[in-house]
């Protein structure tokens, strides 16, 4: 294992102590816990708290700001946050108007940030939740009852941060949620496994021409393995999967994330973006929005995936183009 770290077990740590002091500017870490807040609190706003294991950066610290999260809860490497520290999130972040948590579909993250919730609830502080469930690839995997959450969480965050911005309530902003998630499709493909600091070896063998379709970002399984494939191969099938799922039209209207896994260089992004954008004309669907990097990340897995939303709502392309001030959604 070749890594740039000091001991395995401190990655948490000293990660989150030189994220904060990068990015100084825009957040700070609650004191004597493992979560990053913005600085520039917000009165009269509801708050949007999300998290998860680590091993995912710029997911989810790399959100915190004006006009996406107020709080990313960090839990070690692909464990989720206890109770105790997402309670904390909600604490620091409420300014009276409630808090909304942002869950991804795991069966750690629901149970811990539900278990939150519910102290929250108790000391009088308004609370609800959305959990995204974006991943197509498989049903029941490991770690999950039902679809995985995976990068499509990202537009969850983008969607609802703006939003919030703007003043909807805790009870607007859940139903916007709600209806958000079933709008979000994601697929992925690996090439080769991510390494977990603390184990010290890739968690899955794929041999150096295969290629696994549908893998999640903590590495369970996907739907099948094949010959390594060209990206307009790799492309098409991914298209072709959300095609059967969203059952779309010619004429619809949706916006487009390519999010890197952790080690698939921009060039190979790109690349795949251009096969994305044959694939989509083809179809002739509408793409009004496109959001490309890593975003949702898996260590250092070799592999992609691919997010499509349907803009059924025509506030959601205003959303998605909204200026924020964070570290990770970029320009």
């Amino acid at each position: 294992m070749k890594k740039i770290i000091n001991q395995p077990s401190d990655i948490l740590e000293e990660m989150l102590e030189g994220f904060c002091y990068a990015h100084s500017d825009k957040v700070k870490r609650l004191e004597n816990t493992n979560v990053v807040i913005r600085k520039d609190k917000q009165a009269g706003k509801v708050s949007l708290v999300s998290g998860g294991g680590s091993g995912h950066e710029p997911s989810h610290a790399g959100f915190v700001g004006q006009g996406m999260l107020d709080a990313a809860v960090c839990g070690e490497v692909f464990t989720s946050p206890t109770p105790d520290q997402v309670f904390e999130a909600i604490k620091a972040t409420d300014c009276g108007a409630g808090v909304l948590l942002i869950i991804k579909n795991y069966t750690g993250d629901v149970m811990n940030f539900e278990m939150a919730l519910d102290l929250a609830e108790a000391e009088g502080i308004a609370v609800d939740k959305v959990i995204v469930d974006d991943d197509i690839a498989v049903e029941d995997s490991t770690y999950t009852a039902g679809k995985r959450g995976v990068a499509g969480t990202v537009i969850v965050h983008k969607i609802l941060g703006a939003a919030a911005e703007q003043g909807l309530s805790l009870p607007e902003l859940k139903a916007l949620g709600d209806r958000l998630v079933k709008q979000i499709k994601t697929i992925g493909v690996a090439i080769h496994a991510a390494t977990v600091p603390e184990v010290g070896k890739p968690g899955f063998n794929l041999a150096d021409d295969m290629m696994e379709y549908g893998v999640g970002i903590h590495g369970e399984p996907g739907y099948r393995r094949d010959k390594i494939r060209p990206s307009k191969d790799i492309a098409a099938e991914l298209i072709e999967k959300l095609k059967d799922d969203f059952t779309w039209k010619s004429g619809d209207h949706y916006g487009i994330l390519v999010n890197g896994l952790g080690a698939t260089p921009l060039m190979e992004q790109y690349v795949f973006m251009n096969d994305v954008k044959g694939q989509l004309e083809t179809e002739g669907l509408k793409v009004d929005f496109k959001k490309i990097g890593n975003l949702m990340t898996s260590i250092d897995m070799a592999g992609l995936s691919l997010t499509l939303i349907r803009l059924t709502e025509n506030e959601w392309l205003d959303y998605l183009n909204a200026p924020v001030r964070v570290t990770a959604w970029g320009g």
